[in-house]
């Protein structure tokens, strides 16, 4: 079996106790050295055999694989391996080679930095949707044009971009595009290795985002989360969840 675990933002406690026990039990560990804390490799047993993937590419992943037909192997993505994991090209591998296979969930970086500034993401008659995307960059052939920022930031959901800090100055003009739900007073935050020991968590708005993520200096491991459901005020509705005027089969209104 191969499994495929999400270790988390960055904590190693932040891992789930489903992926910590594949690490436990697994004979060999492919793991994102560059991103994934160094601590979670306590976790293994004695005599793992360890792979570190920061300088390695597809094929030699897939060596790793095809060289252990009978092992219980666990492929480490940081945060959530659904997100921008490229874990899909790993798993046609597998489904052609017959090679059983399991994704184990993770805890995202998008999670990890709401939660550090201490909002919800979704909130009654604010926003009630959540956009995950990047700014096209060097990847530019991977974003469909009616994905680009500039496309969705005209649906003023809450988004939360990754792999997006390289250009301060592109990001900002398309998510202030015309026709931009946003305005330059939209809240953001910006949050950089949430979870690590030098985690950084700033607020700001869009006007000045361009700015303070220059300011900030880190280009990597960023989480940017842009929308109104950021603002630091009370909300204006109650959620129907735990209204006393709204019934559901677990409990009558009241």
């Amino acid at each position: 079996m191969i499994s495929f675990v999400g270790a988390g933002p960055g904590a190693a406690d932040l891992i789930t106790v489903r992926g910590a026990d594949r690490l436990a039990r697994a004979d060999v560990v492919v793991w994102a050295g560059s991103l994934v804390a160094a601590s979670l490799m306590d976790r293994c047993r004695p005599g793992v055999v360890l792979y570190d993937s920061s300088g390695m590419t597809l094929d030699e992943v897939i060596r790793v694989f095809a060289a252990h037909p009978e092992a219980a192997v666990v492929r480490l993505h940081s945060g959530d391996p659904t997100l921008y994991s490229a874990v899909a090209e790993q798993i046609d591998w597998c489904r052609a080679n017959g090679r059983p296979y399991e994704i184990v969930p993770g805890v995202s970086s998008m999670s990890a930095t709401a939660a550090a500034a201490g909002r919800e993401l979704t909130v009654p008659g604010v926003a009630q949707s959540v956009v995950l995307t990047r700014l096209a960059r060097r990847t530019a052939a991977s974003v469909p044009d009616h994905e680009s920022v500039a496309a969705l930031a005209r649906r003023g959901a809450t988004m939360a971009l990754y792999l997006s800090a390289g250009d301060p100055e592109a990001l900002q003009r398309e998510l202030l595009c015309e026709g931009s739900a946003y305005t330059a007073a939209t809240p953001v935050v910006i949050g950089y290795k949430v979870s690590w020991p030098d985690e950084i968590v700033r607020r700001s708005t869009l006007g000045h985002l361009a700015g303070d993520l220059s300011a900030l200096g880190k280009r990597t491991s960023v989480m940017i989360l842009v929308g109104d459901a950021l603002a630091d005020l009370d909300v204006p509705a109650v959620s129907h969840v735990y209204s006393s005027a709204f019934g559901h089969a677990f409990r009558p209104k009241r």
